[in-house]
């Protein structure tokens, strides 16, 4: 149960204040009321040693989850709170379940349900954004459902992204240990009869015994920077873009940035909100910054885009949303078309890094084959 903080007198009429454990604040209230305390002031508090946990931001199945499920909740007839109170108590994550808490106890203490959200810092600005316009124009429900539409579509994109990645990323670690285990293991044994022959070489036999011993010398400093570089990376949140992914996350980026803004549009959100709201779902956040301060100012929509350099096909249709006053829809249709030519690009990126890598990796094993086979044909020849 979470802890509230409370103010009042007591039953000799001296003020008094600490921390009560209790479900909601109107629990706080009675309990201590039958104390004999007259409660003045009570709110959510930290926990009783005082220490507040930070609560991460979570994940997009989350999201989706609590979207979907509160919004059934609230459809078959039951209150707010009760939903709430449902999803607390079947909540099986250890990070879900103290936010549900949480947010139940701030509702029924008569706090906006927005409010709990924002406040309990694990959701994102756009669902606490358009779960207050749904509360200000009675379509929470719908908001919920739209929200999570949205989050969903977010993660089958990071989803298609990952499986894209996925064969290439296992040839190519397969590929590396099997070198490696060559490397490391096969060719030192082979270059020790190699150097007892006290026979000249050919070129690949020194190339692949110079790698060999490189390997060997340097191989776990090398794993270490490499496993270094891989942690200071994810604390960072900073991700290796490779060139041939530049454009298909591009195309990601943009159908995600346009349905986001579309479904807040469709909530209600000003479109200069909608835009600082939408920003942060891309790593060049400061360009949509740019259009919502343009747009602010006075420019149309469409001018805005084209200042900022979006392609001039996703201009035209904005342009015309925006004059015919669809422009949620046409937002939305920018965003279909961009993931349409994003997923192509990924089959295509998928369809060719296969062969590549496995191309790779018959070289890399020829090559060592060879390397080793060559001096052997050599002294067979010399023996006839």
């Amino acid at each position: 149960m979470p802890y509230f903080s409370y103010s009042g007198y007591d039953a000799k009429g001296k003020s008094t204040k600490g921390t009560i454990e209790a479900g909601s604040s109107i629990q706080a209230v009675d309990r201590l009321t039958e104390r004999g305390i007259v409660v003045v002031d009570v709110k959510l508090a930290e926990d009783k040693k005082g220490s507040s946990a930070k609560i991460k931001l979570l994940p997009l199945e989350q999201h989706i989850f609590f979207c979907r499920s509160l919004a059934s909740y609230l459809k078959s007839g039951l209150p707010l709170a009760d939903s709430l109170r449902i999803m607390s108590k079947q909540a099986r994550d250890k990070n879900m379940k103290p936010v549900m808490e949480k947010i139940l106890a701030e509702v029924e203490g008569g706090r906006k349900f927005h409010t709990a959200l924002s406040e309990s810092g694990a959701f994102r600005e756009s669902l606490w954004r358009v779960a207050e316009s749904g509360e200000q124009s009675g379509t929470l429900i719908s908001v919920l459902n739209e929200a999570a539409d949205e989050f969903k579509l977010e993660d089958d994109l990071h989803r298609k992204i990952r499986g894209a990645m996925t064969y290439p990323i296992v040839m190519a670690i397969v590929g590396i240990g099997v070198v490696a285990f060559m490397l490391t293991y096969v060719v030192p044994k082979i270059s020790e009869l190699f150097e007892d022959m006290h026979q000249s070489l050919p070129l690949p036999t020194r190339m692949l015994i110079a790698m060999s011993d490189f390997i060997s010398n340097f191989g776990l400093w090398i794993l270490l920077a490499i496993l270094i570089f891989w942690v200071f990376m994810k604390r960072t949140g900073r991700r290796i873009n490779m060139p041939f992914m530049r454009g298909i996350r591009d195309q990601l980026t943009l159908a995600l940035v346009m349905s986001h803004i579309s479904t807040l549009l469709k909530s209600g959100i000003p479109l200069v909100q909608a835009l600082r709201m939408a920003s942060s779902m891309d790593t060049k956040k400061d360009r949509w910054i740019e259009a919502a301060d343009m747009v602010k100012a006075g420019h149309r929509f469409d001018k805005a885009l084209e200042k900022i350099g979006m392609p001039e096909d996703t201009v035209a249709v904005v342009r015309v949303g925006e004059m015919g006053g669809e422009l949620a829809e046409a937002l939305t249709n920018v965003s279909d078309q961009s993931r349409e030519i994003a997923q192509s690009r990924m089959e295509r990126v998928s369809t060719l890094l296969e062969p590549i890598m496995v191309l790779s990796l018959g070289v890399s094993v020829g090559f060592i084959v060879l390397a080793i086979l060559t001096p052997v044909f050599d002294l067979a020849g010399i023996v006839r």
